[in-house]
């Protein structure tokens, strides 16, 4: 047998496991004392032991970095549970469990989403990555008040009001300040989801059933 797929199959795994250590490495620098004034490719490059070259080949630009260190910490942060949302027959319920997983996604390296958020304020070519990321969260919640109205019938400016409003609560920036310092986003969750229902009853909506 050749032994070409497995040398091939080692040098996949260096890839990745290179890939790995430039993404932790940018998460360190991110938690580090001077934030986003110290993060830069060349920094991020150091804290991984790699030549700067190495990141460009991985990443590509800096954006694409940190684009790649968003999913990692999305993962890591349970955002796969999502479908259990999705999934309850109860569309409430389903909003409930859209709001904790939310909470606990963000709690999971809270520092470094804050100082993601930071960096947006700076790069606004980032700022559009995330901007289209957090796109995502409407999308689902627009998914979840759709099978609400569809028990409730609700009114298209309604659904676009409530819409709007379940969007900037579960922002980041908004459950990190309900949060504060003193606690964990996941400590507000009961918090937020009573918030959250509140929405649903927003003055002049009168559901006509409970879904």
């Amino acid at each position: 047998m050749s032994p070409r797929p497995y040398q091939l199959g080692q040098r996949q795994a260096m890839i990745e496991q290179t890939r790995m250590r430039i993404l932790n490495a940018a998460r360190e620098l991110l938690t580090e004392p001077q934030g986003v004034t110290g993060f830069s490719l060349d920094a991020v490059a150091k804290r991984a032991d790699v030549a700067r070259m190495t990141v460009y080949y991985q990443f590509g630009s800096k954006v694409g970095l940190l684009e790649a260190l968003s999913d990692m910490l999305a993962s890591q942060g349970g955002m796969e549970d999502m479908s259990r949302a999705f999934t309850q027959p109860d569309a409430r319920e389903g909003l409930l469990a859209y709001v904790a997983i939310f909470c606990r996604f963000w709690e999971t390296n809270r520092l470094v989403t804050r100082r993601l958020n930071a960096l947006t304020e700076l790069d606004p070519e980032l700022a559009q990555v995330m901007q289209a990321r957090n796109e995502r969260r409407r999308q689902g919640l627009s998914v979840l008040i759709e099978r609400y109205s569809a028990r409730n019938s609700l009114l298209p400016s309604d659904k676009e009001a409530i819409i709007d409003s379940l969007f900037t609560l579960l922002s980041f920036a908004c459950c990190d300040m309900l949060a504060g310092p003193a606690h964990s986003i996941t400590d507000v969750i009961p918090l937020i989801q009573r918030l959250a229902l509140s929405i649903l009853a927003l003055p002049g909506l009168e559901p006509s059933n409970t879904a």
